[in-house]
């Protein structure tokens, strides 16, 4: 497994702040524009998958500082693809992980990055421009700063399954299949509720819920949650247990008990 050096590990982080710190600048241009335009890049015409401008100038301006400021690491954005390096070292990068909230003037979308390895995200910021929040975690590190000013992350500690307070994006999940898992997870615990993109993972994060259950993620949509989750003290993987950064079924929890419950729950439905 590739170790950083606590040198590298400083300039990773230096670094990712001022790609959310470029990113928040593209972003706040167009939030709350009313009538943004934004293509369709589903495939499926049942589906809408919007993209702005916004998203393509947020991307593009935190590859131009990765060109300048670390151009032998690896690239993978959701909105320009892949760009091979030479350091072991990839940047994930999701301009607007919620655009479809951003067009809708919600303040849950945010950016996404994080500095993956082999070994999976090593370093992650879930950043949301218009309230002004910054999700750290990685590297011994896990705070968030805010209008409030600035605090430790903290998962929540174990307390009874049906009390737990479960989020996701969207109502319907995945599949049929992955729809009946979810809500078998659903009428267990005390509350769930929709609509909240990367923001749910913050605020797993950050200890005022107990879950995140998705699926249909790509790789961008989650490396950043990972890093900034398992810093606070949470845990996340796929819906069988094992390594959640290549995308498709998530499942974050605020500590191992609530995720084996939840878990066990998800795979006697999958399982049949």
């Amino acid at each position: 497994m590739q170790t950083i050096d606590t040198t590298t590990q400083a300039d990773l982080i230096r670094v990712a702040h001022l790609l959310a710190d470029a990113a928040r600048i593209e972003t706040l241009k167009l939030f709350r524009v009313r009538n943004l335009a934004a293509d369709d890049k589903s495939k499926d015409a049942c589906d809408f998958d919007p993209v702005t401008a916004a998203d393509r100038a947020a991307e593009a301006a935190m590859r131009e500082i990765l060109a300048v400021e670390r151009p032998g690491d690896g690239i993978l954005g959701e909105e320009f693809g892949n760009k091979s390096g030479t350091t072991g070292l990839t940047w994930v990068l999701d301009p607007i992980d919620g655009t479809r909230g951003y067009i809708s003037g919600t303040p849950t979308w945010g950016v996404l990055i994080a500095v993956s390895n082999a070994a999976g995200p090593q370093l992650g910021i879930i950043d949301q421009p218009y309230i002004g929040e910054r999700f750290v975690g990685g590297f011994g590190m896990a705070e968030m700063t805010g209008p409030h000013g600035t605090a430790p992350l903290a998962t929540l500690q174990r307390r009874n399954f049906a009390d737990a307070i479960l989020l996701s994006t969207f109502p319907e999940v995945g599949t049929p299949l992955e729809r009946r898992a979810f809500e078998a997870v659903s009428k267990a615990v005390k509350l769930t509720r929709y609509g909240m993109d990367c923001y749910g993972y913050a605020l797993l994060a950050g200890g005022h819920v107990d879950l995140v259950i998705e699926a249909g993620l790509q790789p961008y949509d989650i490396h950043a949650p990972i890093a900034v989750i398992k810093a606070a003290g949470g845990v996340v993987s796929n819906w069988q247990g094992g390594a959640a950064h290549v995308g498709g079924r998530v499942i974050a929890a605020a500590n191992a008990d609530i995720h084996a419950v939840a878990l066990a729950t998800l795979q006697d439905v999958i399982d049949g």
